[in-house]
């Protein structure tokens, strides 16, 4: 960059912000990384009557660097494995849908129901342009037998999983569908999940320690878990949409406080509410006395703002995954399907709705059905811009993972989806970017 360049720069960044125009950014240096890791191979599978998918070992859906590890070691995290909506069935296997998905219609079909969500260690090689392998974690119930990644058997609130060639698949107790991560210096592991939604602990050697679920009924209809599950979260969490839990998670290095995102607004009272909304909610959780310790509501962007892909529903952005920067300061990550924000968001001059009316499920209008959060005395987490996605074509889409490195580099890595449309993993470094750290 030229003196000039930079002193232009400068002059722009100190410009206070206009009201309907975006901040102006310092622009960071990008470089993306792949992998022909054998690792990531998970084989083909033929529809009967469409297509052969080539799928590959989705690792992106949360990531995490854990203090103390040399610069080049992160940790990645996979979800349930390759997984596709009848909704999408058609487009992506070449199978009508009335034929895959006869069963159920809205069910949800997993080509490999036997994988297992994985926990995965990572080396980044930035002078050799890739990123490799080094180990594996599965997650197991207590006596360790790796868990599935089909639904859980939630009343009402859950998809009917099918298999490759359409057939019902039973619901699983034990399932979990992992997302967020923070991994512990004692090597164990924090995991926000999706299904319940949920919080789960578990051990170095990849066993569920337990699972923290919303108070009421869900402890129940998980009984069978092969694991202890335990309340501990709000019991409004239940009212999740469904494919729309607990997303991201983040915590203090020493793991005694973490942070769970919604990511998307509740389904509260109902999914019209949902499809409409834009307050998602951040808890804080202290593991050690397993209870909800602050919540507040973070205000997703209008569907329109996502420059690569604009819509007019409000349920296409989502919250994909979170970071820890310091007391009362998460980095969030907010995406479309083509366009990622990332957001420095400061808790403490936002509401604390922790244990009011706002979490009772009798109170009207909901929270999900207040977008005018002035008239509700409620003040939201205030967000910063610190990156668009959209100024930056050399970025994959659905980017899910977030680690912050030693030596201020941010580490993002996209969920390829286990390969089904033909995506790969990548993960991108990115330095220069003003966190405030």
């Amino acid at each position: 960059m030229t003196a000039m360049r930079r002193l232009l720069l400068s002059a722009c960044l100190m410009l206070p912000a206009v009201a309907g125009m975006r901040p102006a950014l310092a622009a960071p240096e990008i470089t993306v990384l792949t992998s022909e890791d054998p690792a990531l191979r998970l084989g083909r599978f033929a529809f009967p009557g469409g297509r052969t998918l080539e799928l590959s070992v989705g690792i992106g859906s949360a990531a995490y660097h854990r203090p103390g590890d040399p610069g080049d070691i992160v940790y990645t995290l996979s979800d349930r494995g390759p997984n596709i909506a009848c909704s999408e069935v058609e487009a992506v296997t070449g199978v009508a849908r009335a034929t895959l998905c006869a069963e159920d219609r809205n069910g949800r079909v997993y080509p490999v129901p036997g994988y297992s969500p994985t926990l995965y260690g990572v080396q980044l090689l930035p002078a050799e342009g890739r990123f490799r392998v080094f180990d594996s974690i599965a997650i197991k119930t207590r006596d360790g037998r790796p868990v599935s990644g089909l639904t859980n058997p939630l009343r009402g609130r859950t998809e009917q999983p099918l298999d490759g060639q359409g057939r019902r698949l039973a619901y699983d107790a034990s399932a979990i569908d992992a997302e967020g991560l923070v991994r512990l210096p004692d090597g164990s592991a924090w995991i926000g999940e999706e299904n319940a939604p949920s919080l789960v602990h578990v051990g170095a050697d990849g066993r569920v320690l337990r699972r923290v679920v919303p108070v009421g009924g869900t402890a129940g209809e998980l009984a069978a878990a092969g694991y202890e599950v335990v309340e501990g979260l709000p019991g409004i969490l239940a009212m999740r949409q469904s494919n729309r839990g607990i997303e991201s998670l983040a915590g203090t290095p020493d793991g005694a406080t973490l942070y769970a995102v919604v990511q998307n607004p509740l389904a509260n009272p109902d999914a019209a509410a949902y499809r409409a909304a834009r307050n998602s909610r951040i808890l804080r959780y202290d593991p050690a006395a397993n209870r909800v310790t602050g919540e507040w509501v973070y205000p997703l962007d209008a569907p329109q703002s996502f420059r690569l892909d604009p819509s007019d529903a409000q349920n296409d952005p989502r919250i994909s995954e979170t970071a820890w920067l310091g007391p009362d300061r998460l980095l969030v990550l907010e995406r479309t399907e083509k366009t990622t924000k990332l957001y420095e968001v400061r808790l403490n001059e936002a509401t604390d709705i922790a244990g009011t009316r706002w979490d009772d499920v009798a109170t009207r209008p909901t929270l999900e059905q207040s977008n005018d959060l002035p008239a509700t005395g409620i003040t939201a987490v205030s967000k910063r811009l610190v990156l668009d996605s959209a100024d930056h074509p050399e970025l994959p889409g659905k980017l899910e993972g977030i680690a912050l490195l030693p030596d201020g580099t941010l580490m993002l890595i996209n969920d390829d989806d286990f390969g089904i449309t033909g995506e790969r993993t990548r993960i991108v470094l990115v330095r220069g970017l003003a966190l405030g750290l």
